[in-house]
Order: structure tokens, then sequence, then C-alpha cells
């Protein structure tokens, strides 16, 4: 018998997973059959004996990988059902290449590369057949995760778009150089199959530049070419397009083209001129019969129009517009983690020369993560504020707070700003995780990997390259003194890596199964320390210095960086191998700082050692973002169940309890409004201030509120011993209740004034008239409390997990139980709500990967079956925190609004001034 090689290896996991299901998840005895018969193959074919148990385990790490499937809100207006059809008539030889790429040399879960091929499906199937009669148009969004498979989920889209006959396809990929060649090299690898650097076409004469699925053994070379490359400077460019005489039409032909509006008018310039015909109605040259497939990456980014004015929208904006309205079939999707932008375009935009804006008007779909995604859910934390049968989600132990960076650089400071003094002490701890990281990868057989780690404390680029001296010093000094076999340096510094080791590492990787990672000891990543950080390289990251992540270059054995950078850095370049982050910079918008979080992603066998080096107030504000992003997906899967057009879906992102904008305010001009209707909607209490007298205030308000009640009619006492009004004016639930209440002043979501305002609008066009009332009394309390004549029990609330605490601030999960909500409707309504509330679960998982079948009507698919006369409010007495020496209950309310008939009549709106104070922003980012 000859020894294992890697090579055989992969022969067996190849062998294994062809004979693996393709329709459903591979069972444990699915798994070990495949496995004994690679090891069987591979000693017949082979001559060689491989460990069955070694290749079970690497095939449970490919099948126990599960994801949720993806769900849309769609208008079927002008569009014709076309793709079962096309599946029998066309051959899908790019994206059946991609697909074995994906799994044999990507080594994808079978899970993740179905649903890739689920979801490109499903998408291709929402836009035009190309082979139909013009003109159409198409747009459509793809709510995604920040670093969670975007790319390669629009890969196979394209392949799939190629395969059915769109024959230009046009892929924008940021506004930055290196993501913009960063993209071109993975649609190199996926749907090329050649390395554009080399060759325009597949069939090029003398080149043989084959890489990805190109360079696979037995594949065919697909017709396609591309008209940029994955150099630096590889965008499009005329004098190119004129020498490379590539008649559009015949092939697909693909272009990865940065968001620069001179770059696209010259791309539509060269396309009309070349392929145009003059349109006698408006005088401009229409490209006719050769479908366009646009895929707009980072699609909040550059793409929206920023202008105060429709008649004259931004520069980027205007020429994607353009470019699109010049052919008669063309097709758009944008892909983003951070839609709020894009869905307050305004749909009903319509310029004269430009046609419609980018609104998602055909289709939004939400994508769901694999389970194997390391995302803010599994960072942060969630609570999980609308799932009666699950638990939040606890927050991974990987996160550690810096509280000594102020003297170093302070949050304010200016571009020529000095760092002051060494290094805090908190980045060096970070430098020394990112040293045992990759001394531990090296233990645990990672050797030839990529390694990076993200510094991220100021947007200034010459501040960046300040730092980049300071850290690059210090990693010398480190290489020089771990290296010293005769002095003390070598011993001290591995005392410091040791304790560091046994300190921090050694526990947290205590939280993770046994069999998902390895258990090191300090000695088996003592010996790798040395080789780990000789490796290092310190680069600044930004638009100044000439710094670059040559990952593809560095492939073969592995590259080791600290990237210094900034808004380079934060949205869309992928750092490879990404372990450790020192990050210090705030922004007071959702979608910026999400898209800043480069940490998120997959770490197959290193989660365990992945840290993030943070504030505690940006902890709180991704907590809070987390939540926030995490309600406007489900609100997504809800709405789509109850058969919902884009159009009719509002944003429903909630006012964060932290202060936050969801998106910058010039994104939101068209509505500069922001649309805080309450419609089908649950504002709950789920922060409470402790100090400066508000649980006394509003126990007292909640006491007369109850008196006032009590004027209009008897209370009625149902079985637990709740107080139910019925049939109370809406004047007398606003000015009664939310007129008076105090809210803590971060819990934005709420804003009672905003509520009662909300109330009286409704109430102008016969809506919200007859509330019922239901202040929620414990039968079995311990304690019991007297409201204006009334003994009721104290209700209890347990304190977040997730939720940040203080003595002034008490956070719980959620004030509402669920059974509540429903307990003013009749018997059919509840009927219905249920019945809705399961559909709208149906084909979701829960966190441990089981379908999810509720036993209450909840959210959205309850609200629906309200009438528009028909709101609820419930109101909750807290037994106060034990730690605290306040003597009344806290008073909580959950308000289940019915959705309204004239909601376009009844928003409660925001103004400039109001978003403009929590907002800030970087020229930069608009740039």
């Amino acid at each position: 018998m000859e020894w294992t090689t890697d090579e055989d290896l992969s022969f067996a996991v190849k062998f294994a997973i062809n004979m693996l299901p393709t329709t459903r998840q591979a069972t444990p005895e699915d798994v070990q059959m495949a496995a004994g018969a690679a090891v069987l193959a591979a000693s017949k074919m082979r001559n060689v004996t491989l460990d069955e148990a070694v290749l079970v385990k690497i095939l449970e790490a490919q099948t126990n990988v599960f994801q949720e499937d993806s769900s849309a809100l769609r208008s079927d207006e002008g569009h014709q059902v076309w793709l079962a059809d096309a599946k029998s008539d066309r051959r899908w030889a790019f994206w059946e290449r991609y697909e074995r790429y994906l799994k044999h040399v990507r080594n994808l879960p079978l899970s993740v590369v179905r649903g890739i091929d689920r979801t490109a499906d499903e998408v291709l199937g929402e836009l035009e057949d190309p082979r139909r009669p013009g003109p159409w148009r198409r747009t459509g969004l793809v709510i995604g995760q920040v670093q969670s498979g975007k790319t390669g989920q629009f890969i196979g889209l394209a392949a799939k778009a190629a395969d059915a006959g769109y024959r230009l396809i046009v892929v924008f990929a940021g506004v930055h150089n290196d993501l913009r060649a960063q993209t071109q090299l993975r649609i190199d690898e996926g749907l090329l199959g050649f390395d554009t650097q080399y060759q325009l076409r597949s069939d090029q004469e003398g080149s043989s530049r084959l890489i990805g699925v190109g360079a696979m053994s037995g594949e065919d070379r697909l017709p396609v070419a591309s008209l940029t490359n994955s150099s630096e400077k590889g965008d499009f460019d005329r004098k190119t397009a004129s020498r490379a005489n590539l008649p559009i039409g015949n092939f697909p032909v693909v272009l990865v083209v940065k968001k620069h509006a001179r770059i696209i008018n010259y791309l539509r310039t060269w396309v009309t001129e070349v392929h145009g015909v003059e349109d006698p109605s408006t005088g401009r040259k229409i490209v006719r019969d050769v479908p366009l497939f646009v895929v707009d990456d980072e699609a909040d980014n550059a793409s929206i129009n920023t202008a105060d004015s429709e008649s004259d929208p931004t520069k980027i904006n205007a020429a994607i517009r353009d470019l699109v309205a010049s052919f008669d079939k063309a097709s758009y999707v944008g892909y983003t983690a951070t839609p709020f932008a894009n869905i307050y375009i305004d749909p009903e935009a319509d310029h004269d020369l430009l046609g419609s804006d980018l609104f998602p008007d055909s289709f939004i779909r939400s994508l769901r993560a694999p389970s194997n995604y390391l995302g803010p859910e599994r960072l942060f934390g969630l609570r999980l504020d609308k799932e009666e049968d699950e638990e939040d989600v606890e927050p991974l132990p990987l996160v550690r707070h810096v509280e000594d960076t102020e003297a170093w650089i302070p949050d304010r400071h200016k571009s020529g700003y000095v760092p002051a003094g060494d290094l805090p002490a908190s980045l060096v701890d970070a430098i020394h995780s990112f040293i045992l990281t990759c001394a531990a990868r090296r233990a645990r057989g990672q050797v030839d990997v990529h390694n990076s780690m993200l510094v991220h404390v100021t947007r200034f680029t010459s501040v960046q390259g300040r730092v980049r001296e300071q850290v690059d010093d210090y990693i010398r000094l480190l290489q020089k003194s771990l290296g010293d076999r005769f002095g003390d340096a070598s011993m001290n510094c591995f005392t410091q890596l040791q304790a560091l080791w046994e300190k921090d590492f050694a526990p947290t990787t205590g939280h993770f199964p046994v069999d998902e990672v390895h258990h090191l000891s300090w000695d088996e990543v003592k010996a790798e320390v040395l080789s780990a950080i000789r490796k290092f390289q310190v680069k600044a990251i930004n638009g100044v210095a000439r710094d670059a992540l040559d990952y593809y270059d560095s492939r073969a054995k592995g590259l080791s960086v600290i990237a210094v950078g900034g808004q380079k850095l934060s949205r869309g370049l992928t750092l490879e191998g990404l372990s450790v982050s020192y990050y210090l910079r705030f922004s007071k918008t959702y979608d910026t700082l999400l898209q800043m979080g480069r940490w998120f992603g997959y770490r197959p066998g290193y989660e365990d050692l992945c840290r993030l080096y943070t504030t505690e107030s940006l902890e709180a504000a991704y907590a809070e973002i987390t939540s926030a992003t995490d309600e406007l997906r489900r609100d997504v899967e809800e709405m789509a169940a109850l058969g919902l057009t884009p159009r009719e879906f509002g944003l429903r992102v909630r006012a964060s309890s932290l202060g936050l904008s969801v998106t910058a305010a010039n994104k939101m001009r068209q509505g500069t409004k922001v649309r805080l209707s309450y419609s089908g909607e649950l504002p709950e209490s789920t922060i409470f201030q402790l100090d400066k007298g508000v649980p006394q205030d509003n126990f007292e308000n909640l006491r007369a509120f109850v008196e006032m009640l009590g004027e209009l009619a008897p209370a009625q006492v149902d079985n637990s011993r709740s107080l139910v009004w019925r049939g109370v004016p809406p004047e007398v639930v606003a000015a009664g209740f939310f007129d008076t209440y105090r809210a803590a002043k971060e819990a934005r979501r709420i804003r009672p004034s905003f509520i009662a305002g909300y109330i009286r609008q409704c109430a102008r066009y016969g809506e919200l008239s007859n509330w019922t009332v239901r202040i929620v009394s414990r039968r079995d309390s311990a304690k019991m409390v007297d409201i204006a004549g009334h003994r009721v029990g104290l209700v209890t609330r347990a304190a977040s997990k997730t939720g940040v605490q203080s003595e002034a601030r008490y956070t719980i999960k959620r004030v509402l139980s669920p059974l509540d909500e429903s307990s003013d409707l009749d018997d059919l309504q509840k009927e219905q709500a249920l019945v809705a509330t399961k559909m709208a679960a149906k084909g979701g998982l829960n966190r441990k990967g089981e379908p999810r079948n509720p036993s209450v009507p909840t959210s959205v698919p309850l609200r629906a079956q309200r009438r528009p006369d028909q709101p609820l409010l419930l109101i909750y007495p807290i037994e106060a925190p034990e730690q605290t020496a306040i003597e009344v209950p806290l008073v909580g309310f959950a308000a289940s609004f019915p959705f309204s008939n004239f909601q376009g009549k009844t928003e409660y709106i925001v103004n400039n001034p109001w978003l403009a104070d929590d907002a800030e922003f970087d020229d930069e980012d608009e740039q």
C-alpha cells in the first residue's frame, strides 16, 4: 500500500459526496455508507488505505450545515412565468460547471450549494425570459447578510442568466478599484474560467490561462468573454472594447465595473454606438434584442439618488438608470445586506430621459445565511421578540471591551492628528491574540492559509499611516524578541503570550463543542508562534497607500497581514481569514455600522479563535442593529406569506433604542419624511428608566388612567384577574395613557407622543375607534398592588441576557406574553390568525435547524386579522428589579394596531432635523 496523500483524500471526499442525496439533508447513515464506499473505492482504484473515521468527520462538516429557504415579496405585473419550461429546452452548462466547482473545489457544504441553486432559480424566475420579445424591464432586490456569501450567490445567478440567454451581464462592484478587482477575480474563477489579465475570451488563440471552473479536469471551454480584467486598473476602457471587436449577442459578455459615472457612461456610449438604433419617438439610441442583466452589488452604496430633486439625480444613480433605459430588454437586481436606503427609494419617481428609479418594484427577496455563518446574531446575541417558542440567541464569548484609547486616539480628532504615546494595552492584547490565533491554526493543520487582522480606528488616511507605522514597529520588535535565543526577551514574550492563552483562549475554546474545534495545549501553540509571526506583514489599506492585499498571488502559502484602514475596509472588500478585529469607529446609521463589520463570515475550524476588540457602546449598538435587521427580514417573510407586493411593503425598521438612524438622511430625501406609521405594528416597552422619578410618575399616571376608564364603564375581570375595558374611545387612550407616559430616553422606538399622534390621525378617518384596554394581572403573584381600587397581581419580567443593564436602565426581552395579543379577538379571528401564523412560518427553521410550527397566533399575521377599528392596549404592572429601591411597579405596555386603510394619510412624519441630530456622515462615504 502507498502512503495516503491529500490528493487521495480529495478523491475519496469527491467520491463520497457524489453518493450523498442531492435533494435532502444527508442523514448520519447516508454519511457512513458514502464514507465506506469511498474508502473501498480508494483501496481498489488508488491502492491506498484511508481512515474511514477521518473521512466521516470531513463529510459531517459538509453535511451538518442547514439553511432556511428564502422568501419574497413580489409583483407579477407585466411578468410572464417562463423558467419551468426553460429548464427543459436550454443547456445549463455555465451553472452545472459552477455547481461542480462549488462542491469539489470550494468544498462548500452540500446544503449551501443546494441553497445557491434554489435561490438562483427563484431570483431568475422573477426576472423576464431573455427570449421574450421586448420591451420589458424587471427590478428587484436581494437582501443577504454582511460577508455571508452574496458574491457566490450572484455568480450562480449570473451563470444561470447566461445559460438562459442574457447576452450582456454587467456587475457593478463597489466604488473602489480593489473591490472591483476582487469581484472580477471571483467572476473569473466562478463564471468565465480564465484569467482576464491575459485573455478577453474563452476561445482566444494562444492563451490558456485557465483558472477556477475552467481549470477543472474534463470541463468544456464554454463561449464567454469579458472586456474588464482583474488588475487594479482593469475597469472598462473604450479602447479595449474597440480593439476587442466583440459582437454582443452571439455569446455572453460579462463586465465587472466600478460605480463611477464616467466609466458607466463610457460603457453605455460604446454599447449604444455599436449596437443601438435610434428611437424615432425620443431620438436616443436604444439597444434592441440584446437582453441586459445588471447585478448591483452593495446596491445601497452610491446607487441611491441622494439629490434634493428627482429632476437632477446624482451622477452615479443617473448613469445606472441611463444604461438600463438604453436597452429595451433589461433586468436589474440589487444585492445588499443593508437594504434600508433601497426601500426608501420613491417607487413613483419617473425621469423624462432616465425613466423610473431603481426601486425594487418586481420583488424583494430575503436570503437566510447557512447555520455555519458567524454573523451578527451569533456574535452580539439576539432578542427574539416575535418568537414565543424560541430562546434568545446567546452571544458567543468573542467580544473584548476597549476602554484605554482616548489618550492615544480620541474619538474626535482631525486629519493631521498624531497618535500620542505607545500603542494602548488593548491593541497590544489584540496583536498578541492575532499571534496566538495564527499559531493555533498552524497547530490545527491550517498552515498554508490566509490570516488577517483588521485595525480600524480612524477615517483619516494620514492617521491610518501613522497607526500602521506604530503597529509595524511593534511587530518588528516582537519578531526580534521572540527570535532572541540568548537574552531574556524571548522568554518574557512567551510568558505574556502564555498568560493570554491560559486566561482567554483556553476558556473561550471550552465554550465550543469538542467535536467542532480541536482543543490545544499551550505547548502545541508555542511550537508554532515563531513560524506564525515571521509571516506577518503590516499594510495600510486606503486610497493613498500603495499597499495591496494580494491574497490571490499568495494563495499557495497564505498571506498573514495586519490591515490598517478605514473606508476602503468598510464595505464589500473581504479580508481573507480575518480572525482578530480592533474597531473603534462609531457611526450612527444602521447600514454604515453593519457594513463596517468585516468580521462576519465563515470561520471553519477557528471560530473559537476569533476576537473583536471594541467599545461597550459599539457592542450595544451592534446588538440593537442586529435586532432591527432581524425584524426587517422577518417582516419580509411574514408579508410575503400574506401576498404583499414590494410597493405595499412599508419600511418597518423600528426606531432605534440607541438613537441610531436607519440610513443617511440624504439617502431618504425622496421621502425624507421617515414614515413611523404604526399600521400593523406592535410597539412595546422593553427598556425602563429607573431614575428621576420615572417609575413613580408612570404608576401615578396609570392610576389616573384607570380612574378615567372607570368613569366610562366598570372593569370586567377575566379568569386571570386581569382588568378589561371594551369600547374605549381613541382620545381617552391617546390623552389618558400615551400623552402622560414617560418612556426611557433610550427607548426611542416606542415614542409615546408619536403613538398618540398616530391614534388621533387614524381617528379622523374613523379608525382605531373601539379600543380594548387590558391591565394584565398574574393570578398567582406573590405581590399585589392597588390600582384605583383594583387589586392586581404584578407580573415578572427577567432582565434580558443580551440587553444593556445599568443602575438607571432596566432592559427585558419583551413585555408581551404572546397569548395576550389575541385575547380580544373572536374565535374566527383567532383561528384565521393561527393559520396565517403557521403559513408565515412554513419552510422556516428555528435556531436548532428544526421546522418552525407555532402554536400561538402572533405578529403581522395576527394583526392582519384585526378590523381597522379594533386596536388593543395591554398594560403590564411589572415587579421592579430586586436590586433597586423602587417601591412601585414598573409600567410596561404593548399596543396591537390593526392595518390602516388610510396608511398614506395617517403616517407620523419626522422631519430632517430629527434625522440630522443622530447621523454622522463622512464625505468619503458618498463619493
